[in-house]
């Protein structure tokens, strides 16, 4: 097995998180609660998380559905924010040629399905514990066939986890398998929270971090993918989106971020940090761990429907990468 040698106790990393996740110079805190949503899903990072269950509803009420989220729907009627947003591709006038109902959220869909199909490939080898980084609306525990034994652990903000709780307690919505909420912000002690509510690092585990790493400084996600790192044995998995522009703002006027603009009110390059992108693939495999790393268009290709390039495409610079830990083969005990 190869891992990186640490010092000390993995479950403790050594630096503050608080210090990779500052303000940038100049940022004051009104900004930075407009960029976090720090108050749940009525504002900033915290409404993209409505923007993907409308995307999963749609997706769920297509004849040709990618995945399926029974419960996406609920968390969108139930927010005032978004009570007029589309649940079905129906309820959009100008159907699949809306760039933000249409192909965007196809793209949601279809990142769905690759990230579920990751996770069953991953439970199949005998992983028992699933870490979902700024969890938001996900609702696997309660719609995937997980093994029973399996425990979700759902990492996001109090105040998200606290109002996705209310929509599923109101529909008696059940997990399939043991989940368990940790409500505790990402800039926060949010390994001691972890691990004080069950989670073994000796234990193999699979995570994900789907629409997480865009929004966070540079620093922040090396910090982030580092302490996954100390806190994973062999056997492990993770899953996470990244984006390789240089210049993000080179796609302010693309169809896909100008009719999220326009329709929803969402500035997602206002939302997105636009520092330096690390080389986070690169450096997992610096640390042993084996990588690949897609576009979204391969699984397009793959599945037969999603989105495929187009001009001036605020998905361009989207990458999927896929990384393992190696070690002991957990199915055969």
């Amino acid at each position: 097995m190869s891992e990186t040698s640490t010092t000390g106790d993995p479950r403790h990393p050594t630096s503050d998180p608080s210090t990779f996740f500052a303000l940038t110079e100049g940022e004051t805190t009104t900004t930075a609660t407009r960029r976090t949503g720090a108050e749940g899903v009525d504002a900033g990072v915290g409404l993209t998380a409505l923007l993907v269950a409308a995307a999963r509803a749609i997706e769920t009420h297509r004849h040709d559905s990618l995945a399926r989220d029974v419960y996406a729907e609920h968390f969108v009627r139930a927010a005032p924010a978004c009570t007029d947003w589309p649940v079905s591709i129906q309820q959009v006038p100008d159907g699949d040629d809306n760039p933000l109902w249409g192909r965007f959220a196809r793209y949601f869909g279809l990142r769905t399905r690759v990230l579920d199909e990751f996770l069953h490939r991953s439970v199949g080898t005998g992983v028992r514990q699933v870490v979902l980084l700024g969890a938001g609306l996900d609702t696997r525990a309660f719609r995937l066939d997980l093994p029973a034994d399996c425990v979700v652990f759902e990492i996001d903000r109090e105040g998200v986890l606290a109002f996705k709780q209310q929509v599923l307690t109101d529909l008696s919505a059940a997990p399939k398998t043991k989940r368990v909420p940790v409500p505790v912000d990402l800039r926060a002690d949010w390994v001691t929270a972890l691990t004080s509510v069950g989670f073994d690092p000796a234990a193999p585990s699979v995570w994900l971090a789907e629409g997480l790493l865009f929004y966070l400084p540079g620093p922040a996600e090396t910090y982030l993918i580092d302490t996954v790192d100390r806190l994973t044995t062999g056997g492990s998995a993770l899953a996470f989106e990244a984006k390789l522009e240089k210049d993000l703002l080179a796609y302010r006027d693309s169809p896909i971020y100008t009719a999220t603009r326009e329709q929803i009110g969402i500035d997602l390059l206002d939302l997105f940090d636009r520092g330096p992108r690390p080389d986070s693939a690169g450096h997992l495999a610096a640390k042993g761990w084996s990588t690949s790393m897609h576009t979204p268009f391969d699984f397009t290709r793959l599945l037969g429907r999603g989105p495929l390039p187009e001009p001036n495409d605020a998905l361009e610079g989207n990458r999927w990468v896929f990384a393992h830990k190696p070690g002991p083969d957990v199915s055969s005990g």
